[in-house]
């Protein structure tokens, strides 16, 4: 493990980390896999099968669940939350509880590059390009071209970046 054990730090030993990790405190991790360089906020939770890439930055508060694979360089601002279930409900059919059998997880890829701005919401299945930039609090339904700017709820692209994601 690359990161100093901290008080209040929830990493299972199923946690695959790079070199040079800072994870903070009040952090829940388990069964994911983060690369080299990654620093991960305070009250982060980062599910199963989330793989985060190199040179990651993902801020206080954010919720990455299963299904979600950042590549390297990717900006994830506060209180950002993906989502991966497509029709979620708290029991099935049988009136139960519902189990990991109940429903299928919808993956979401977030290419090299991009930045998801604060209080962003990403619905599951869908690409953000190369270099894309969120705005802070959109809502993300559809799949965000590279180099584009979307913001808004929905979020729709409002401006398109120099090719590599030059301002």
């Amino acid at each position: 493990m690359s990161t100093p054990v901290q008080t209040f730090q929830q990493i299972a030993s199923n946690v695959k980390l790079g070199k040079n990790v800072k994870i903070f405190a009040f952090t829940n991790l388990y069964g994911c896999e983060l690369g080299d360089d990654v620093k991960v906020g305070t009250f982060v939770e980062i599910q199963k099968g989330a793989r985060i890439g190199n040179r990651c930055k993902i801020s206080s508060h954010s919720f990455i669940c299963e299904g979600v694979t950042l590549e390297d360089d990717v900006f994830i601002g506060h209180s950002v939350t993906f989502t991966n279930d497509r029709y979620p409900r708290a029991t099935n059919a049988g009136g139960q509880l519902q189990t990991e059998s109940d429903w299928s997880c919808v993956p979401t890829l977030v290419k090299r590059g991009a930045s998801i701005g604060s209080g962003a919401t990403l619905l599951c299945g869908i690409t953000i390009g190369e270099n894309a930039m969120v705005g802070a609090g959109s809502v993300v339904t559809k799949d965000v071209p590279p180099n584009a700017v979307v913001a808004g709820n929905p979020a729709r692209v409002v401006k398109t970046l120099a090719a590599g994601g030059q301002r």
